[in-house]
């Protein structure tokens, strides 16, 4: 810096040919920006630095951040690939186990089908069994009534009053020889 300011005072004592009258007015001049250039420069020195290297410790420290995130977010990805590699393998194993499944409970539906029709079919013929004795009851009980019904009619037609009368009396001797 200083040879800078010597080199510009040895420039200016060129052009106006005297060294003394560039010392005189032009001389302040550059002491002036000597003494700023070095308080410029002795800022610089000491009071930046240490605020660079702030900024370069935070600088690194959100770089060492980032690259964390970036080994998490690789990390993540890694296992959502891994995930989505076996994920293809436990579709077709739910699709087999589905399958599985899906037979076996239409063999049960089946079995309870089969079981429901036989029931079914016995209750069928338990009923049919049923009406068929009570056709045959009232068959039995028809056939009784017209068989009833012939037999008075038969008894009407041969009954006259003379039989009538004898039969009655053979009816009360009989009950007289019987002992009481």
């Amino acid at each position: 810096m200083l040879a800078l300011a010597l080199a510009g005072l040895a420039r200016a004592a060129e052009e106006t040919g005297s060294a003394d009258h560039v010392m005189g007015t032009g001389g302040f001049k550059w002491v002036h920006f000597a003494i700023v250039a070095a308080v410029v420069f002795w800022l610089f020195r000491k009071v930046l630095p240490p605020a660079f290297r702030h900024r370069a410790d935070h600088i690194s420290a959100a770089i060492s951040k980032a690259a964390f995130a970036k080994a998490e977010a690789e990390k993540q990805l890694h296992e959502a690939a891994a995930r989505l590699a076996s994920l293809e393998q436990e579709m077709e194993l739910f699709r087999a186990q589905a399958k599985k499944d899906g037979a076996a409970e239409l063999e049960r539906l089946r079995a309870l089908t089969k079981l429901d029709a036989e029931k079914i079919g016995f209750a069928a013929k338990a009923e049919v069994e049923a009406a068929e004795r009570a056709a045959r009851v009232e068959l039995k009980e028809l056939a009784a009534k017209l068989a009833m019904d012939r037999a008075e009619s038969l008894v009407a037609k041969e009954l006259t009053p003379a039989l009538q009368e004898a039969m009655l009396n053979e009816f009360v001797q009989s009950l007289q020889g019987r002992p009481n």
